[in-house]
């Protein structure tokens, strides 16, 4: 760094304790005293450094102590938890479970509900946003699961209740007719030969049951409101203008000479059937009001079922009609074969896939449970 001459020198402004008044050094700020000095006091002092260190060392030192209590309240669990397992292993009394086989000394009645098939209608599945499909071949495949798995599902009951009379409760709506003009463009067969298609298959069905088990057939029968040769439904003559009711008594025809069968056909809207002293009321479901709502089908079923109660009291109604299988305790509503289609996009409806329903009744306890028959 080179000098300033003597006479040219600035003045330090540093004026520290022997500041040599003016600056020595080109570029520098102040003159070398005042530089030393403040060096000095800028550097801190031995006691300070010692402080530093001090306090260095405490917290290092926390820092052990910390982890040092931590190990060893880890070790005290890992003590306590190996002392109780070893008080558990040396404590362990167990007793064997034998495997037991169903008695029989239970008796108990399923229901196989059947309705809603709609065997002719076509479901496409650009009409339901992929959600379904139906057409003969399906629908004819979808009867067959409702027998197979049917009959499944009692034969795994009878393992633990003795089962001697299944109920086939065939509830109506099994073709969708040509009431609507829709439907005339929609459905595969004719009114006519759409009834007697539905009556071969489910005396296919029937005849599977009656090969494949041993059990006896009770097989009460309503009409649905789709079956009718009218435009509109006529409750007091209804039966007179079904179509299913006259598949009913051919069904009946047929099976005249198989003990082992039993068609119930009544004329009325209800049908009463009793087992073990309950009373159970079967029908299609069409003389329920719904006409839409939060609760669902839940509020008008109650208030039609406790009308009907005033007059012939039922511990249970069973129907279909409205394509959803619902519990409401008082009543078991059946899903349907041909599952969602575009009516029930249109209004709005739950979707549900295709399902019918087993029921079962028992002997000493009433109905104790209901299951679903998933045909798809």
């Amino acid at each position: 760094m080179s000098m300033y001459p003597e006479a040219k020198r600035p003045p330090c402004p540093g004026r520290l304790p022997g500041c040599l008044g003016k600056i020595a050094d080109r570029g520098a700020k102040q003159c070398a005293n005042c530089y030393k000095e403040a060096r000095r006091r800028a550097a801190p002092s031995a006691q300070v450094k010692a402080d530093q260190d001090k306090q260095r060392t405490a917290q290092e030192i926390t820092g052990i102590r910390k982890k040092y209590d931590e190990a060893l309240n880890t070790i005290g669990r890992q003590e306590r938890e190996l002392r109780a397992l070893g008080a558990i292993s040396d404590g362990i009394d167990t007793y064997q479970i034998e495997p037991k086989k169903g008695t029989g000394t239970s008796e108990a009645t399923p229901i196989l509900v059947a309705s809603d098939w709609h065997t002719e209608e076509t479901v496409k599945l650009s009409q339901v946003n992929g959600l379904n499909e139906f057409t003969a071949p399906i629908a004819k495949a979808r009867i067959e699961q409702f027998f197979r798995s049917g009959l499944r599902l009692v034969n795994l009951l009878g393992q633990d209740v003795s089962i001697s009379t299944v109920v086939l409760a065939l509830l109506g709506d099994f073709i969708t007719s040509d009431l609507h003009e829709e439907a005339m463009e929609t459905n595969g067969l004719h009114p006519m030969h759409a009834i007697i298609n539905a009556q071969n298959l489910i005396a296919s069905g029937i005849e599977f049951l009656l090969k494949h088990s041993k059990y006896e057939f009770v097989i009460p029968c309503k009409v649905g409101n789709h079956s009718r040769t009218t435009r509109k439904v006529r409750f007091g003559t209804e039966t007179g203008h079904s179509l299913e009711y006259l598949m009913y008594i051919h069904l009946a025809a047929y099976f005249r000479n198989e003990p082992r069968v039993t068609f119930q056909i009544s004329e009325g809207y209800h049908h009463y059937l009793d087992i073990y002293g309950k009373t159970i009321r079967f029908h299609h479901g069409h003389a329920i009001n719904y006409q839409g709502g939060i609760g669902g089908i839940f509020i008008p079923a109650f208030k039609a079922i406790s009308q009907w109660d005033k007059g012939q009291r039922a511990d249970l109604d069973i129907f279909g009609h409205f394509h959803q299988m619902k519990d409401g305790g008082k009543f078991v509503s059946n899903g349907s074969l041909i599952g969602y289609n575009a009516f029930a996009l249109s209004i709005k409806a739950d979707y549900e896939p295709p399902r019918q329903t087993l029921l079962l009744i028992d002997k000493k306890r009433g109905r104790t449970c209901s299951w679903p028959i998933l045909l798809n």
